[in-house]
């Protein structure tokens, strides 16, 4: 069927502008009202589009829900992203719900001046591990360290304009991390030595003390087990492909990527799979620093549920048991 020219240019004037921009100073706005009314629990304070979509973890959420209701206020750590060229902006951080911090990223994509999209990805003291939940109900294989992540948050920063990267650069480092891990390869990766990784917080490989013009790291003393990198111990990690990677945000003047994909373990594994948003910390060509906000998400749950990856990704019940992941068996990797 075809529209009359009268209801198509209706439609077309209801629907935000694509070709519509967003500066970074209307970014910062928007990133900033957004967050002050989630945290009075309001969406009428933040310029929100009439069909604005949310996602928690990947779940749809009603507007007016989940975070909306659960989150008080900002924690120790608050870090705010901004790419004018996609009209998105994002959140790195600690948020409270009450007296309990969570290790958050939360995306908002800008149109015509309205916020049409919140994607959220929070990681809670209490979730689902790499094998669920063992028999007493404690996560299996799971991060968490909001306050580790106050002492290393990744620094606030403008870089001089002659020592940046262009935006195809940027992504082309950190998508050399994905290649990396699916390859088991971390000769791949474009990292210095001892880049640090935290997931949810906690430091899980690497030294997230460096800054540009560290040193590199001195070799471990004899006998002593090495710190690693994000960029070592690959080869048996439990990993077919890093699948449905976005690289929505990449802020310039920062020097920063956020990076959203899903971790596909091998067939057959028990083992969820991991969904996360990755902020990568460039300098001098390299990966400095990674900081994870993940989950891991129920085999028939579809992530990351935002286009072009729609339900493309719940794991077929053919490459792992259900029964298996729900009993908590399975290597934790």
């Amino acid at each position: 069927m075809r529209l009359s020219p009268i209801l198509a240019a209706g439609f077309a004037a209801a629907l935000p502008s694509f070709g519509a921009t967003c500066d970074r100073a209307c970014l910062k706005s928007s990133l900033n009202q957004y967050l002050e009314a989630v945290q009075k629990h309001d969406p009428h304070a933040a310029p929100l589009f009439l069909g604005y979509r949310q996602t928690e973890n990947a779940l749809l959420v009603k507007t007016g829900e989940g975070a909306w209701k659960s989150i008080t206020s900002i924690g120790n750590v608050d870090r705010r992203y901004y790419d004018p060229v996609t009209g998105q902006a994002a959140f790195f951080g600690v948020l409270n719900e009450g007296a309990e911090p969570t290790v958050t990223t939360v995306r908002i994509r800008v149109e015509d001046s309205r916020i049409t999209e919140g994607e959220w990805h929070i990681a809670r003291r209490v979730a689902a591990g790499i094998n669920g939940f063992d028999a007493q109900g404690k996560p299996q294989a799971y991060a968490f360290g909001p306050d580790n992540l106050t002492l290393h948050p990744p620094e606030q920063r403008v870089v001089p304009p002659g020592q940046r990267l262009s935006r195809e650069e940027l992504v082309a480092i950190t998508n050399s991390y994905f290649d990396g891990i699916t390859a088991h390869d971390g000769s791949m990766i474009m990292a210095h030595p001892g880049c640090s990784r935290l997931e949810n917080g906690q430091t899980v490989s690497g030294d997230p003390t460096a800054r540009p013009g560290s040193p590199p790291p001195p070799p471990p003393a004899a006998g002593a087990r090495p710190a690693g990198s994000c960029a070592s111990g690959l080869q048996n990690f439990n990993l077919q492909n890093v699948a449905a990677r976005r690289f929505p945000v990449v802020d310039t003047e920062a020097q920063i990527v956020l990076a959203y994909a899903v971790f596909i373990r091998r067939p057959g594994s028990p083992s969820r799979r991991n969904a996360f948003a990755e902020w990568f910390v460039i300098d001098t060509n390299k990966i400095r620093h990674v900081y994870s906000t993940m989950f891991y998400p129920p085999n028939d749950l579809p992530v990351p549920n935002w286009p072009p990856y729609d339900g493309n990704f719940p794991l077929p019940a053919e490459l792992a048991s259900p029964s298996a992941a729900q009993a908590g068996r399975g290597p934790a990797q």
